[in-house]
């Protein structure tokens, strides 16, 4: 059984051995653990620190392209190295490296697929009310939308199966953590939710820059949640306004005009029919966007089938862990990413 540990990192090299050094080497029922760190576009020497700490694999972008890709690439990155379990922590150390086995302990038991950290959102000091308001609103939003029972969802510590990491597609360019969830939700993946313990802030948030940034990416986020992957949900509850309230105008006029009052509320008869026909548009997107779900979740199975065969492709009878992914850009020496890549 190996376990990758995968560290998405954007110039972290004032943390990143901090992280490093909390990671566990032995883990019961764990053949392998190695470590994978996600250069995503770094200008500082996150490379070098990696290099110098030990880290298994580096692999990376030439340009910042965002925590979601940067995620995405570490999956893929990870099963072509041959990993069963894929866990995500963050180079900031902002989550206890020595809780990975409660990570890993549901899918080595068969009783999970999908494992979330659980943060103690209440007693974290460095989250203003605000936030504390708005991660347990994005959690819960995601329960309802994915049918899981996830209590911590912005969480990044987490643990995955190779089944799940396959499956796996981030839309989103902000974030992957609620995305991610909610399509494990849809295909009846178990995923479960495990308490851990989270450390001292070492630096702010980068996804976090300031409040109003954070709820308006927020609600964007969500709002683009619901149409992807509810949209017959979505719009058929936005439909029922316009046509309950078209219905309603409708009938009051067709009231005046039986008892003969009707040249009077003309104004009432257009409004009426605008808003019928907006609420019977808006229920012909909710059809619409139902069919291109399952064209989205027929093309998902596809592509899961396709990623299966290239990985098992790319172990062979060989088993060439470590050849590395052929999506992405690589660091393959030892060297310093600087070296490796020609200066912009």
């Amino acid at each position: 059984m190996k376990l990758i540990i995968q560290i998405p990192c954007l110039n972290e090299a004032q943390t990143l051995h901090i992280a490093l050094a909390e990671l566990p080497k032995k883990i019961a029922g764990i053949d392998e653990i190695e470590v994978l760190v996600i250069d995503d576009g770094s200008r500082d020497d996150t490379v070098a620190v990696a290099r110098k700490h030990g880290v298994h694999h580096v692999v990376g972008f030439r340009q910042n392209q965002g925590l979601a890709r940067a995620f995405m690439l570490g999956l893929e990155s990870c099963l072509e190295r041959g990993a069963d379990i894929i866990v995500n922590t963050d180079a900031d150390n902002q989550y206890n490296g020595a809780d990975i086995e409660k990570l890993v302990r549901p899918i080595l038991d068969g009783q999970a697929d999908f494992v979330i950290g659980a943060r103690p959102i209440d007693t974290i000091e460095h989250f203003s009310p605000v936030k504390k308001l708005l991660q347990h609103l994005g959690s819960s939003i995601v329960r309802g939308v994915s049918g899981t029972d996830v209590a911590d969802a912005p969480s990044g510590f987490r643990a995955i199966s190779r089944e799940v990491a396959l499956m796996l597609n981030v839309f989103n360019g902000y974030t992957y953590t609620l995305e991610t969830i909610i399509q494990a939700g849809q295909r009846n993946m178990t995923v479960v939710s495990v308490p851990i313990r989270v450390n001292g802030d070492l630096r702010p948030s980068r996804l976090v820059r300031s409040i109003p940034n954070y709820i308006k990416r927020s609600m964007v986020t969500m709002f683009r949640i619901f149409i992807v992957y509810q949209p017959l949900k979505f719009f058929l509850t936005v439909s029922l306004f316009p046509l309950a309230l078209g219905l309603i105008i409708g009938a009051r006029f067709l009231w005046y005009f039986a008892e003969g009052n009707g040249n009077g509320h003309i104004q009432s008869l257009i409004l009426a029919a605008v808003l019928l026909i907006v609420g019977f548009l808006t229920f012909l997107l909710a059809i619409l966007g139902d069919l291109l779900s399952v064209n989205r979740r027929l093309l998902e199975e596809l592509q899961q089938r396709e990623r299966r065969r290239r990985i098992e492709a790319s172990l062979g009878p060989a088993m060439a862990i470590g050849t590395g992914p052929r999506t992405s850009s690589l660091y393959p020496d030892p060297a310093d990413r600087r070296a490796a890549t020609p200066s912009a």
